[in-house]
């Protein structure tokens, strides 16, 4: 960084403090230097002129730095109301840095006219939202067309969601606004197909978070048909329905056609279901086999 130099100072009245100061200055920003500073650190600059500082209101982040530099010809300073800082009285061709380890709101003045006021905003790193989805689980299955309930849990350490985005793959399937921690959203006729389930949660400061992607099958589910009807031993009878792998199914019987009871509900590993009913103690049974309804 160059040191300024007497030719840079026109008012000559005060030419050698300016300059013995300025030099000083250049001095303690060249050691500066050679502070461990981190890495994402941004430096600000604000302007000091006859009455003015520009601009007069920042917000930067926590290990951020600001650089004010003298532009008027008349002196000025920059000076903490709290006494963080205090740059003394200088000007033309000054400059001056602090760096703000903390967040809170730091207004300042010029010790030589007043009225002459500023503030900088420090804010804390924004932490990220945090969202999960909780059903359905990984490589559910669901028939076609699927109306259901995606179910997901978010919070935010230093703020608050503004909303969750639901999304199949690329295409967005809705928004929930100001949600709750748990929340759920409602799927609607989702066509058959294989889908990637994933939210989006984007918090007040516009920070955003996506959650692990969820596999889904939605399945287009194919005719039942029964056969195969065989009393294995006496109490115990055994039939055969046709499924669709990964769908679910409710078995049901009754000894008339008007009042079904269900027996069980199972999840079709293949295409050909045996089912055993070890209870079949009444002569004639009727059986029904239907296709669950989605969660």
């Amino acid at each position: 960084m160059a040191l300024i130099k007497e030719t840079d100072i026109i008012d000559t009245t005060t030419m050698k403090a300016i300059t013995s100061a300025a030099i000083r200055c250049g001095l303690a920003l060249l050691l500066l230097e050679g502070v461990n500073i981190p890495a994402n650190a941004a430096i600000s600059t604000v302007s000091i002129g006859d009455n003015f500082f520009s601009p007069s209101t920042l917000t930067i982040n926590v290990n951020d730095r600001v650089r004010w530099t003298w532009t008027g010809f008349n002196p000025h300073s920059t000076t903490s109301n709290t006494g963080l800082w205090e740059s003394g009285q200088h000007g033309n061709g000054f400059a001056f840095t602090n760096t703000f380890a903390n967040a809170g709101s730091f207004p300042y003045h010029c010790t030589v006219h007043a009225g002459q006021t500023a503030s900088i905003t420090v804010v804390a790193p924004n932490n990220l939202p945090s969202i999960s989805i909780t059903s359905p689980a990984p490589s559910a299955v669901f028939s076609a067309p699927w109306t259901g309930a995606i179910g997901a849990n978010t919070s935010d350490s230093d703020g608050s969601v503004l909303k969750v985005d639901f999304f199949a793959g690329a295409t967005r399937l809705g928004t929930v606004s100001n949600p709750p921690a748990q929340l759920s959203f409602t799927v609607t006729n989702l066509a058959a197909g294989s889908y990637s389930l994933k939210a989006v949660a984007t918090d007040n400061r516009g920070g955003t978070n996506t959650s692990t992607v969820v596999p889904v099958s939605v399945l287009t589910p194919g005719p039942i048909q029964l056969s195969s009807p065989v009393w294995t031993s006496p109490g115990t009878f055994q039939f055969s329905y046709t499924a669709t792998p990964g769908l679910r199914y409710i078995v049901q019987r009754a000894t008339d056609l008007g009042s079904w009871n269900p027996l069980a509900t199972n999840a079709a590993a293949n295409a050909q279901v045996s089912f055993t009913d070890p209870a079949a103690v009444q002569p004639i049974y009727f059986y029904s086999v239907t296709l669950a309804p989605n969660p």
